[in-house]
């Protein structure tokens, strides 16, 4: 059950990140000519959504959101698929997007279809990085909320639900 007493971040604070990181994307990747959003499946392109919505408003840079579809509990048992064909992000930056950072897991799978064909750039973004607990050499370009925790906590991100729209930890 979502305490408003583990909030650490409301639904006006967790905008004006997603506002912060979307011009920080735009900063980043002024030159370029296209931008694709690739969200972990289904948080995370909660997140995504929102980002993406942001930087269509402060850029006129054409982009895309995908969705990367894998099983976060068995990542080496099951298929990462796109929904798109994979020759829709060559050479093309490629943002990979996650709502919460934590040991690096999940990204590390993510990104296997994009290491399979050239692209262009390869970037990461999440709405809270948990710092410490990496097990994998993945870290965020753009991070909303850095957050240092212990391996006991969690940190639950709820974007769906409008009466608990916010970033809980416990």
């Amino acid at each position: 059950m979502l305490d408003i007493k583990n909030q650490i971040l409301n639904r006006p604070q967790i905008l004006q990140k997603i506002k912060r990181m979307s011009y920080e994307i735009y900063e980043n990747n002024i030159d370029e000519q296209e931008l694709i959003f690739a969200a972990v499946y289904e948080q995370g392109y909660l997140f995504a959504h929102l980002l993406h919505a942001e930087f269509q408003k402060i850029s006129t840079i054409p982009t895309s959101l995908i969705a990367v579809h894998l099983d976060k509990f068995a990542p080496t048992q099951s298929e990462v698929n796109l929904t798109c064909g994979i020759d829709f992000v060559k050479n093309k930056t490629v943002i990979v997007i996650d709502d919460v950072l934590n040991t690096g897991r999940t990204f590390a799978y993510a990104l296997r279809p994009f290491l399979k064909t050239e692209i262009k750039k390869l970037q990461t973004a999440v709405l809270v990085d948990r710092g410490g607990h990496k097990q994998f050499p993945v870290a965020a370009d753009y991070a909303g909320y850095a957050l240092s925790t212990t391996i006991r906590q969690h940190i639950q991100v709820e974007l769906a639900d409008v009466d608990k729209f916010g970033v809980y930890l416990y």
